[in-house]
């Protein structure tokens, strides 16, 4: 073997260390499909070219009923519905058109339960959470909500002003939804709040007297009362909380290779306008309901 005398050894010892720092400290990809944001693996947002479920596809999940004002006759794919609406543009936007779009049904907690997930995104009013993102990734929020009061008519619950009219009806509302968070931990109220598995429960239990209001975030509020209950009224709303309030994502694995280019889509379309105009679209009547404090 042949012998490197010492200095030459220093000298080369000195490059590799160099070397090795410059690839440590060279920059990362910090693209939207960076590994930051999208998790492991591909990290590119190509259109159309994305690492989804299906290749060539993007794999969207949502509930069923697919209520109205989200979507339109119980039907995710026609593109009617805030939320239809928002799951093509989104398509759009990463370069799949809406014959590209499969639909799939995921139970509301299934979608962020932990698990491998077999949709690209999955979209159904789900409020981004810090115990959510343990089990899930989410994209930008695409939609700030607010949560609102739901009672028949002439009831005790329906001449409620306040926060503090409430505290001793009974309220009810969806298992695992920030509805059910609000009528807990906002209202306390005296009595423990009835947890439904479904909306669809919920309001049968409005009717049925098992309950003397619900609560739902306002839009649904206001299409519950305007076309499924329609001897309810929406009795106010609540105030938007801290931390920039409450806001509806789209749900991804939480090792999702596409988070990034998912979000990064999300951020183009309301800085383009497009979620205000969708909103205003599907969502206008969810305004002007009062706030109770």
């Amino acid at each position: 073997m042949r012998l490197v005398n010492r200095p030459l050894r220093l000298a080369a010892c000195t490059v590799a260390v160099l070397l090795t720092a410059a690839v440590g400290c060279a920059p990362q990809d910090e693209s939207p499909g960076g590994p930051r944001a999208a998790g492991q693996g591909t990290r590119s947002c190509d259109r159309g070219k994305l690492a989804t479920v299906a290749s060539g596809k993007l794999t969207v999940g949502t509930d069923k009923p697919a209520y109205a004002p989200w979507f339109t006759d119980d039907d995710p794919a026609n593109g009617k519905g805030f939320e239809s609406a928002v799951a093509y543009a989104v398509a759009k936007r990463l370069g799949y058109g809406k014959e590209a779009v499969e639909w799939q049904t995921v139970p509301f907690n299934n979608a962020f339960a932990p698990g491998e997930k077999k949709f690209d995104f999955d979209i159904n009013q789900i409020s981004i959470s810090p115990e959510r993102k343990r089990a899930v990734a989410f994209s930008s929020g695409y939609y700030d909500v607010r949560q609102a009061v739901i009672a028949l008519k002439g009831s005790r619950a329906a001449r409620a002003t306040s926060l503090a009219d409430l505290k001793d009806v009974k309220l009810g509302a969806q298992v695992g939804s920030t509805s059910l968070d609000v009528a807990t931990d906002i209202l306390r109220p005296s009595r423990p709040v009835a947890a439904f598995q479904k909306n669809d429960l919920a309001k049968s239990a409005l009717r049925n007297g098992q309950v003397d209001a619900i609560v739902t975030d306002l839009p649904t509020a206001f299409y519950i009362t305007s076309a499924e209950v329609k001897d309810a009224e929406v009795v106010g709303q609540f105030a938007t909380g801290g931390k920039g309030g409450e806001q509806f994502g789209l749900v991804l694995d939480r090792e999702s290779r596409i988070t990034g280019c998912v979000s990064a889509a999300v951020d183009a379309l309301r800085k383009d306008g497009t979620l205000g105009a969708l909103e205003k679209k599907w969502l206008t009547d969810a305004v002007n309901a009062p706030v109770l404090k």
